[in-house]
């Protein structure tokens, strides 16, 4: 272990730790305003079963869900089971046949592509139903709005931005740049509804894509927003009547938001988000460190330690899919769970190529817990997310590069 090219590194990101620290002293005021604004007590912790009827706790969790996203309405619950489950959901909840979703940051990634049923026929995906899919590429990793203009049409009911590059090998969409393309957007079509799948980026910036005027977002909490306590869920945050219709989807038309029992998963899901803004801020200080780090000893590293960052995942390219594989059985080494496990790549649902998972986590899949995995696909990206201490990541990445070296 060089411990001068550490030292050197840590010098080198001091001021961007500075710059991540900001950013999560203003959203951990706003999650804490919205606390106070809605009076939680500790009697919104209390469980319920069944149909969860007159679930206050439930219904004020949502209310704080929606004053820290700026929106009408949440659905924020543990029958969501993951952030595809989210999306799918909302998609589905606001689409009908003969209605036209277009993606805007290129095609969505493997998991979403069955949602859709666009590349092959998936029953019960949305083409199954009658709804159009098309997208448009990004143009040198940017939102290409002149595409954009050429594609929206009559017919085109939701637009979706994928704001985190995912599996893909391109730039995750800022907010900055999300801002521009929205205002552009109402230009255009003003009744169209914009969907952003916000998985991987809530609290990484000051705002949110619904402070930009998106209609509707959707994620996980076992990302960024669980804080690495909630152990399942998701949530969809919008326009109130657009929220109405993906509760409708996700339990049935007339019965919404009205029912699901919160099981006892109250308190870690209010406690959860507390936290969500200074885990994240551990998070993107381990990303931060794994791409200064592995750049200065000769690794390809996306974002570059200095970029702007709108999301958790950083990657990192490697030669060969031995070192890709290598590389992450070294993480799954560092892991308080399941060090003693070494992952191989398998197919998994949702993905075409097989995919390495190094994931000792306590929750199962949780994204804002120190990963790397990736499909084993040229160029032999692993992407490296989340950590729920800073000093954790910096440990396991300097184990797994010595690994790589011996």
């Amino acid at each position: 272990m060089n411990q001068s090219i550490i030292r050197e590194v840590e010098k080198q990101i001091e001021p961007i730790f500075h710059k991540i620290q900001e950013v999560e002293y203003y959203n951990q005021e706003k999650v804490l305003n919205a606390f106070r604004t809605h009076q939680v007590s500790d009697s919104d912790f209390n469980p319920t079963t069944g149909y969860g009827y007159d679930d206050y706790g439930r219904d004020k969790l949502e209310a704080v869900y929606a004053s820290v996203f700026g929106t009408e309405d949440a659905l924020v619950r543990p029958q969501i089971t993951s952030g595809t489950h989210a999306i799918s959901t909302a998609l589905f909840g606001v689409l009908r046949p003969g209605d036209e979703l277009l993606y805007i940051t290129g095609k969505p990634y493997d998991t979403l592509n069955q949602v859709i049923g666009h590349e092959k026929f998936v029953s019960g995906s949305l083409s199954d139903f009658g709804v159009q899919y098309h997208h448009t590429d990004l143009n040198d990793g940017c939102i290409d709005f002149k595409q954009v203009k050429q594609m929206i049409n009559d017919q085109t009911k939701v637009i979706a931005i994928q704001r985190s590059k995912g599996y893909d090998d391109r730039p995750s969409i800022t907010i900055e740049e999300m801002e521009k393309v929205i205002k552009q957007i109402r230009h255009l079509k003003e009744d169209v509804i914009i969907f952003v799948d916000n998985c991987y980026g809530e609290f990484v910036e000051m705002k949110e894509p619904t402070d930009l005027g998106a209609d509707l977002i959707a994620g996980s909490l076992i990302k960024n927003p669980g804080g690495g306590i909630a152990r399942m869920g998701g949530y969809i945050a919008g326009k109130k009547a657009y929220v109405e219709m993906a509760a409708n989807r996700l339990t049935a038309p007339g019965i919404g938001k009205e029912v699901g029992a919160s099981i006892g998963m109250l308190q870690e899901m209010y406690q959860g988000l507390f936290l969500a803004p200074h885990v994240v801020s551990e998070a993107l200080k381990g990303a931060v460190f794994t791409s200064a780090y592995l750049q200065k000893l000769g690794y390809n590293t996306t974002p570059t330690f200095d970029a702007h960052r709108t999301d958790l995942i950083q990657s990192v390219t490697f030669h060969t899919a031995e070192q890709m594989i290598a590389f992450c059985q070294a993480i799954q080494r560092q892991s308080p769970i399941n060090s003693h496990v070494l992952p191989y790549p398998a197919s998994m649902p949702g993905y075409e190529d097989d995919v390495i998972m190094a994931a000792g986590t306590f929750i199962q899949g949780a994204s804002l817990e120190l990963t790397a995995d990736g499909p084993i696909r040229e160029p032999y990206t692993a992407f490296v997310q989340g950590g729920l201490t800073y000093n954790h990541v910096k440990l396991a990445v300097i184990n797994a590069a010595n690994k790589l070296k011996s």
